[in-house]
């Protein structure tokens, strides 16, 4: 039976690691994702909330773990994702949605702040995703890495996000090398744009006003986080096995007007 007919979206028995798992959007994702059976591991900084977010998955029926990690710092993202090796296998997904969201006019920039965003949204994943990858290819036994990045890319644009932007622009370069390199492995690499969810982290953005086409309302509604959830799932899952280097928007429909 192939995995279409037997249900393409069961992830039981597969290990998932999501960063920034115990906020926001990433809540959605390791909700849907435990649906499907897979084990979740929450990556976060604050590794209380980590624990929190892994013990609620498991309140719910689900199977979860948590392990601590700063995506901006490389002896944190070695340290942890060793631990998660360790303590689970290697994971069959890695979804890279840690993420930072502040807003800097362009003329205001400061590269404190450029270097800050890009330490978490850009240079996080590529950390990820190079340790997580070694240890799939040294498995033999494929695997699916998933970057979350932004509307923004497309036209949900505010301003305030030069710098936002262009560390989000960064995942789609880093996915479409990454894709090529890890082809030849059965492991598929794809990225989510998200539109906007009301999460905390967002209504929190510290800036100027959100000014631009990102504020006019996508005719399909705002979208929540497992939207982005699903679209996740889909490209974790077995359904999505002939899928890499691709790029899906999931913004109520933004995109078309």
């Amino acid at each position: 039976m192939t995995a279409h007919q037997s249900g393409g979206f069961d992830l039981t028995k597969r290990v998932v690691l999501v960063t920034g798992g115990a906020s926001g959007i990433g809540t959605g994702i390791a909700a849907m994702l435990a649906e499907a059976g897979a084990m979740v591991v929450i990556a976060d900084i604050d590794a209380g909330r980590a624990e929190a977010a892994a013990a609620a998955l498991v309140a719910g029926g689900g199977k979860a773990g948590h392990v601590q990690i700063d995506v901006a710092d490389e002896a944190s993202v070695v340290r942890g994702c060793a631990a998660v090796v360790a303590a689970h296998g290697v994971p069959w997904g890695l979804v890279n949605n840690a993420g930072v969201q502040d807003r800097q006019l362009l003329l205001d920039g400061t590269v404190a702040e450029w270097d800050r965003v890009i330490a978490v949204n850009s240079r996080g994943p590529f950390l990820m995703s190079r340790e997580i990858a070694r240890a799939m290819v040294a498995a033999g036994q494929g695997g699916r890495i998933v970057h979350i990045a932004s509307a923004a890319l497309i036209g949900a644009l505010t301003q305030g996000h030069a710098i936002y932007a262009s560390s989000k622009a960064a995942l789609l370069g880093l996915a479409r090398a990454s894709a090529l390199e890890l082809v030849e492995h059965q492991i598929t690499v794809n990225t989510v744009l998200p539109g906007g969810v009301a999460t905390p982290g967002a209504i929190a953005a510290k800036g100027p006003e959100p000014l631009g086409p990102g504020r006019r309302s996508p005719p399909l509604g705002m979208c929540d986080a497992r939207d982005i959830g699903a679209a996740v799932l889909f490209l974790v899952s077995p359904a999505a096995r002939k899928i890499t280097n691709e790029v899906i928007a999931v913004d109520g429909g933004w995109s078309v007007c």
